[in-house]
């Protein structure tokens, strides 16, 4: 997100605009909580992840009390237009916003890969990176000491970061919403990799995965997976969620480019006169999608590379 914060305001500049930052996203809107940004304000942040503005969930900004604040901090500071940058919810929040008269443009930020219409959002390479980083290091430890590593990944609705990271790191197996299996099914697998001599697994979990013939409410998902395994004696288990980690850290030069052009192509559009779009990634390209398209399923999953990862795993 900083890199996209960084050339909208350095573009924007550019164009001759004035460019304001919001602080918190949605709830620093409501809380008039904005500062004016320069071309040195945004400096020697492209290489930090997260954003230096801050972000917040808002339950306030659903209500209608949140957004008549919200209208009413864009009037008071002759806003003519904004940047949201975020997931489908920031975005959702960006298309109600146009439908008042606010021209918006909006960036995809989501690390779960699941926004309708680009192939990629800001922040997926960073956090596949990651997941892979951590795949190699526990696997050091699952080969030494004979044992099934279960990985808990981020994606609650959209296994796309568990099958990337699964398939970049050689996982065993790899457990997503999209494919529900059962717990049997799982061990046996498992059990089946043990008699053709392998002595370690490393097993990729999506948080949104629910096994086929035990859902347990209020328990992760590794955690089912990781203590089903555990019991049948088969191998060893071990479980690590990367939670978090997955969010922070360096983002990847991919990244960076990508945001860096998404936030340059939000700028020229509200400076063109055109709002009430995305920018996305389209082939190689950045092009546009309304807004109004994004509450179509994104489609990323792709079925076929879920094949390929079984099919090579064993």
């Amino acid at each position: 997100m900083n890199a996209a914060v960084r050339a909208a305001v350095r573009c924007g500049t550019g164009h001759g605009l004035e460019m304001i930052g919001i602080r918190r996203g949605f709830a620093g809107l409501i809380e008039g909580d904005l500062l004016p940004l320069d071309n040195r304000a945004v400096g020697g942040i492209i290489e930090r992840g997260g954003t230096f503005l801050g972000s917040a969930r808002s339950a306030v900004f659903l209500t209608e009390e949140g957004q008549g604040e919200a209208l009413a901090t864009i009037k008071k500071w002759s806003l003519d237009g904004l940047v949201v940058i975020g997931g489908n919810g920031s975005l959702k929040g960006a298309k109600w916003l146009q439908g008042q008269g606010v021209p918006v443009v909006g960036i995809p930020a989501s690390i779960d890969n699941d926004i309708y219409g680009t192939a990629m959002a800001i922040g997926v390479d960073t956090a596949l990176n990651t997941v892979m980083e951590s795949l190699d290091r526990i696997r050091d430890t699952a080969v030494s000491h004979h044992r099934a590593f279960v990985v808990e990944v981020m994606g609650r609705s959209s296994g796309y970061i568990a099958l990337m990271g699964g398939l970049a790191g050689g996982a065993e197996l790899v457990l997503v919403p999209e494919f529900p299996e059962s717990l049997d099914q799982i061990a046996d697998r498992v059990i089946a990799g043990v008699k053709k001599g392998k002595h370690h697994s490393i097993i990729v979990v999506a948080e949104g995965f629910v096994p086929a013939d035990s859902p347990q409410a209020g328990k992760a998902a590794g955690r089912i997976v990781s203590d089903f395994l555990e019991a049948t004696g088969s191998i060893e288990t071990r479980l690590t969620i990367l939670g978090h980690l997955q969010r922070g850290g360096s983002p990847s030069a991919f990244d960076r480019i990508l945001a860096s052009r998404l936030g340059d192509a939000a700028v020229r559009l509200l400076a063109d006169g055109t709002a009430g779009v995305m920018t996305a990634l389209i082939g190689q390209k950045v092009a546009t999608l309304s807004l109004a398209e994004i509450d179509h399923p994104s489609g990323n999953f792709d079925p076929e590379i879920y094949r390929l990862v079984c099919e090579i795993a064993n």
